[in-house]
């Protein structure tokens, strides 16, 4: 039970810090900025790999925990209770936030900026490689150790600059389900479901090809 309690306040300390950032931002007028709330995304998901690591693996992501299945170092039994403490972690965490700030017009949804197309692969190409580099990092199903939280925090930040004004920079499920269903805006949130599943999985695929040409 701890390691699903870990993976719910290591899913809500995510969302509400990251999706709190693009809401305290509308409501301060812009301060924080799009590289500020690149920079607080990053932080927390370090913060959480260097808190929780080592108890539950700071999957904090239903897309990465599948992914670690699918690479055979996850147990199925365990993928339910993890989806739905991280889902429930991201629910939470927007609730919150809506409680919160009424009076703000987003909770950090996710929507496409210009097309579907575009940003169902740019999530899927973002997804691949922050899968990879958990992969490389990570001990098992654990991200875990020193270089694991600064790898994947970083990670995690040079991907929300870089797709956050295009897709939002999602690259997990729940980061992107909490705020859909508190604000009740469903439209395109599919490509935060699939995208992120598809590019993990691909990254799991490269990571074994990798290692069978490294044997």
């Amino acid at each position: 039970m701890n390691k699903y309690f870990a993976e719910f306040i290591g899913t809500y300390g995510l969302v509400f810090f990251g999706t709190g950032a693009i809401v305290i931002n509308e409501v301060s007028g812009g301060q924080i900025g799009h590289l500020g709330i690149s920079v607080i995304f990053g932080l927390i998901v370090m913060a959480m790999v260097y808190s929780f690591g080592n108890l539950s693996g700071a999957h904090i992501n239903p897309a990465v925990t599948l992914a670690f299945w699918v690479s055979g170092r996850f147990k199925a039994s365990q993928l339910a209770p993890y989806i739905g403490s991280q889902l429930l972690g991201a629910i939470c965490a927007s609730a919150t936030l809506l409680f919160l700030f009424p009076e703000a017009t987003t909770l950090g949804e996710t929507l496409p900026a210009n097309g579907a197309t575009q940003t169902f692969l740019l999530e899927v190409i973002m997804s691949f490689f922050l899968m990879l580099v958990i992969l490389y990092v990570s001990t098992g199903s654990l991200e875990t150790g020193t270089v694991a939280g600064l790898a994947i925090g970083m990670t995690v930040l040079l991907e929300a600059a870089l797709g956050g004004p295009i897709s939002g920079a999602s690259m997990n499920p729940a980061r992107s389900i909490g705020p859909a269903l508190m604000n009740r805006i469903f439209m395109h949130q599919w490509i935060y479901v699939v995208a992120p599943i598809v590019g993990m999985i691909l990254a799991v695929a490269a990571h074994r090809i990798f290692k069978e040409e490294g044997s």
